[in-house]
């Protein structure tokens, strides 16, 4: 008979997001755990983010450029996003995230009042160059001229994904990394698996329940939750959100709330999630034909699940139990 596990959890803010680790080791191995992934995001941070003046992807300046071992990851992991979802998860679309005003932390644009109601974004077909003219060879980087690269559609995920690992490798205990909608893990997990409860709503797991929710067991791999929900504000007279459709040079028609996927990894789950919101009704059948488990909430809060997502009974709101974590919407 397997020992029952105590798993012990943190929870902080990094990357804009919240930050949700749990180890089934000790409260050492956690401060231990804790310490590798606040220096794994911080690096991240450094090197990925666009609103960072001195990141080092702010910092590209092309055609032709050497890059990090950790940028040349981060970004030959946004192609094969870009290059699984054909083309909808572009990580070319930096100067049109700009134009339709996504330019700063979101907590900045959310208190922006002038942001709200400045009406003058326009998108142009030349501000995303598309990512089959971007071209990535060991740590050399090729861009189109006056390309900016936006990896907030794949970085987290792949930071989460990495950190898992990284953790698990140095403690030999099971371990879960979240940020925001997106979750991994690595490493012996715990007898029962790990208990995820996938809802429209980000947040701490011990906060009161809003919307429907569903309880999902993963054991390895990762889980990731896209929303046009959680990150919007408003410019002139449209309502705007984070994911863009590199099509269109514009936030995705809100098809649905929330999509949720489970995957090999994290970063392949986000990208499939990321992929759903921006094919709208044509998501479930996409879905269904890559074999991918999802739940998808459409905007009157419908549930419906695909490729053998479990078929849990829905709830819409109750009392959070301890020890939960929650795959809220990114």
């Amino acid at each position: 008979m397997r020992t029952l596990e105590r798993l012990n959890a943190a929870t902080w803010t990094a990357l804009g997001t919240q930050v949700r680790l749990v180890v089934t080791g000790t409260e050492t191995e956690l401060d231990e755990a804790r310490r590798i992934l606040a220096a794994d995001l911080a690096e991240v941070d450094v090197t990925c983010s666009r609103f960072r003046p001195d990141s080092e992807v702010r910092a590209l300046t092309g055609p032709r450029i050497q890059v990090s071992s950790l940028l040349a990851e981060a970004i030959a992991v946004a192609l094969k996003a870009a290059r699984l979802t054909d083309g909808d998860v572009d990580p070319t679309v930096g100067r049109a995230m700009q134009a339709i005003g996504y330019d700063r932390d979101f907590t900045a644009i959310r208190n922006d009042s002038a942001l709200r109601k400045d009406s003058g974004h326009k998108v142009t077909q030349q501000q995303i160059p598309g990512w089959r003219n971007v071209n990535l060879d060991g740590r050399i980087l090729t861009l189109p001229p006056g390309t900016e690269l936006d990896l907030g559609a794949t970085a987290k995920a792949w930071a989460a994904d990495r950190s898992a690992q990284r953790i698990a490798n140095h403690l030999g205990c099971g371990v879960l990394v979240g940020l925001g909608g997106d979750i991994a893990v690595a490493g012996p997990p715990p007898h029962d698996g790990w208990r995820v409860r996938v809802q429209d709503v980000t947040g701490h797991p011990d906060d009161d329940l809003v919307g429907p929710y569903a309880h999902v067991t993963i054991v390895k791999g990762g889980l990731a939750t896209s929303s046009t929900k959680a990150r919007r504000w408003r410019r002139g007279g449209d309502v705007l959100h984070h994911i863009l459709d590199p099509r269109t040079g514009l936030s995705a028609v809100p098809v649905w709330r929330t999509v949720s996927v489970a995957a090999g990894t994290c970063a392949d789950a986000n990208a499939a999630s990321t992929a759903a919101i921006i094919r709208g009704h044509d998501a479930m059948g996409w879905l269904t034909g890559n074999g991918l488990a999802a739940r998808l909430v459409d905007t009157k809060g419908t549930v419906f699940t695909v490729a053998g997502w479990p078929k849990a009974q829905e709830t819409n709101a109750r009392e959070p139990k301890a020890g939960e974590t929650k795959a809220g919407a990114r």
